[in-house]
């Protein structure tokens, strides 16, 4: 039996371990559930207004009106009204909201790659180096985010791409810990053992047949860990630990609550980007246990 017939035993194995999983039904599937289809919906509109909002409505962080359009309410000029220093916060809204998505996207595609990686050579090799893995693992479960961030900010400043590194660097180890114990049981299926005495490397293996094996729960993740990243950046902003260049909804939160927006009863000012911040998150977790359900066959309800 050549490794050929073997890979066509090895997709056999992969649709009863992922339940029938198929690239053309998954989206139907995820469309009927009524959870996934309002994620859906959420994310594709804000990533639309992501991506076209700043280009329709630019926002100039110098424009600003007198005084006495400072803390102006909605209206026909200003459609969610202004900030303390007279700029247009539906500008600065449709603004944030790309950084904070190009923020928790890079941030996640970091944690992936690197836990995706320690999962996958962890759970495939055994002895001291799977085990260092783990106790790598397990330090940065542990690891405090806010003062590695306090303590980076104050050697490289406050800096988006430190904090997308950080975010990144801190969220892997759940990713890792997924990957390692599916790859824990991979490993041992017939069709594995069959490559090996075929005199398959060990890096054919891992990553051209029990990577495909795996990549589902990294997709169903994958999602889940956007959402996290999005919501860490938006805390470290609010704390005042983000980029104070760039705006994002975490940074219009710190300045709204610094200016005394609340006291101000300024609400225009704080619901937009919390609003934001609520469904981008909603979004991706409805998603992210949709997609789940779907691809993990112990999740679903028949």
């Amino acid at each position: 039996m050549n490794e050929k017939n073997i890979n066509e035993k090895n997709n056999t194995s992969t649709s009863l371990i992922l339940g029938r999983f198929k690239n053309e039904t998954w989206v139907q599937q995820m469309w009927a559930d009524p959870l996934g289809k309002a994620g859906i919906i959420i994310l594709v509109a804000v990533i639309l207004i992501s991506i076209i909002g700043p280009i329709v409505f630019p926002f100039d962080s110098k424009a600003g009106d007198s005084v006495e359009g400072v803390f102006r309410p909605p209206s026909s000029v200003h459609w969610l009204g202004t900030d303390d220093m007279g700029r247009d916060i539906f500008r600065a809204t449709l603004t944030g909201a790309q950084v904070s998505l190009f923020v928790g996207l890079t941030a996640s595609a970091i944690s992936i790659i690197v836990g995706a990686i320690v999962g996958l050579l962890s759970g495939y090799y055994f002895g001291f180096g799977s085990n260092l893995s783990m106790r790598v693992t397990d330090f940065f479960f542990v690891l405090p985010v806010l003062p590695l961030i306090i303590v980076l900010a104050s050697i490289f400043g406050q800096n988006i791409y430190i904090t997308i590194l950080v975010i990144g660097l801190t969220s892997w180890p759940s990713t890792a810990r997924i990957v390692r114990s599916q790859v824990l049981s991979i490993r041992e299926y017939k069709f594995i053992e069959r490559i090996k005495s075929l005199g398959a490397t060990d890096f054919r293996i891992i990553f051209a047949h029990i990577l495909p094996n795996v990549m589902p729960l990294i997709y169903s993740n994958t999602v889940l860990v956007i959402a996290g990243a999005i919501l860490a950046e938006a805390t470290l902003a609010f704390l005042g630990l983000g980029d104070p260049v760039r705006v994002s909804w975490g940074t219009m939160l710190h300045y709204a609550f610094v200016s005394g927006a609340a006291g101000r009863q300024a609400w225009w000012y704080l619901l937009p980007p919390g609003i934001g911040i609520v469904l981008v998150v909603l979004s991706f977790t409805l998603t992210g246990h949709t997609l789940d359900k779907i691809l993990n066959p112990r999740l679903r309800d028949y």
